[in-house]
């Protein structure tokens, strides 16, 4: 777990179960599996499209999100890391933000560069290309899927402050 802003961390599923039940923390899961597929308790490939909670289940101090890291832009939906973006924006006041997948590469510090874009000063004058290479600095474990890079690529100027 790596602290890339303050009182917002990155991490893996194993970060999570170290702080599990720590008060002041609020914790987005940017995995399916296992969370999203507990939140919803279904035991098939999905959770029905038509559930509420399809894209994103709200639970007390968490939000967990149904993303998974894929090759195919196509598949990561924008009120999804959205949501998870507005979640940070809402709770960084009051409590630590711990934003975590499963190995902590990918999607989690995804969200991270592109919070850190729209809600700070950090990236706001940097071209794309820079603003990876000085993130790369301060979480060094960033190593996006193919998807996941195609997203920042396409929505950069979309997350502008």
């Amino acid at each position: 777990m790596i602290e890339v802003h303050e009182k917002l961390y990155v991490g893996a599923e194993s970060d999570e179960h170290q702080i599990r039940g720590q008060p002041g923390w609020f914790v987005i899961h940017a995995c399916k599996e296992p969370y999203h597929r507990q939140a919803l308790n279904y035991t098939g490939r999905a959770a029905s499209k038509d559930h509420p909670e399809y894209l994103l289940a709200r639970r007390d101090g968490r939000l967990i999100l149904n993303l998974v890291d894929v090759d195919d832009v196509n598949f990561i939906r924008t009120e999804i890391i959205d949501a998870a973006l507005d979640a940070i924006r809402d709770n960084i006041k009051t409590s630590k933000i711990l934003v975590h997948c499963n190995q902590g590469q990918s999607r989690s510090p995804t969200i991270a560069l592109l919070y850190m874009r729209k809600y700070t000063e950090i990236f706001q004058d940097l071209e794309l290309s820079e603003s990876l290479l000085e993130f790369g600095k301060i979480y060094p474990l960033y190593n996006p899927a193919r998807g996941m890079a195609e997203y920042v690529r396409l929505n950069w100027q979309r997350y502008s402050p």
